[in-house]
């Protein structure tokens, strides 16, 4: 079954996994956050991972992309960093996300959402870009050079 299309665009593996899935650098950026102490940013940046791989799957030319995670400075959160070698830069949904009417864009909108800062860089020779985001640790832990705890309501 190695190679066999199942749905449109899709290739599964010897295993039956679809090639160019986020199942295993999301296991990797599992291991990672709890090796970190990070464990409830998981979610957050699984979730965006997951969006970031898929655009590269959709539009790189080759379907092919380089992931790096970074451990923020004094453990304050995680940085993942993926690259691929297509210069057009996703741009995110502008009207309702949730209209029918919409192809795609969504992704972007899902990775604002739920990570603490992200952006585009496209390489200085026009071979590609790198799409990134930090996802941070609580303000309440008092770990964060950027966000602060929120004060209580006031009686």
């Amino acid at each position: 079954m190695a190679g066999a299309r199942q749905g449109p665009g899709r290739r599964l593996d010897g295993r039956g996994r679809v090639r160019g899935s986020a199942q295993h650098p999301r296991r990797v950026l599992r291991l990672c956050l709890k090796a970190w102490e990070l464990p409830f940013l998981v979610d957050a940046a699984e979730l965006a991972l997951t969006e970031l791989i898929a655009n590269v799957v959709r539009h790189a030319p080759d379907r092919r992309g380089q992931t790096l995670f970074f451990r923020l400075p004094r453990g304050e959160g995680v940085r993942v960093e993926v690259a691929d070698s297509s210069p057009a830069v996703s741009l995110a949904v502008t009207g309702d996300p949730l209209d029918d009417g919409w192809q795609g864009g969504r992704g972007l909108v899902l990775v604002n959402a739920v990570t603490d800062d992200w952006d585009i860089v496209k390489r200085w020779d026009g071979g590609g870009k790198t799409v990134w985001f930090e996802c941070l640790t609580p303000p309440e832990s008092g770990d964060s050079r950027i966000r602060t705890a929120r004060p209580g309501p006031r009686p």
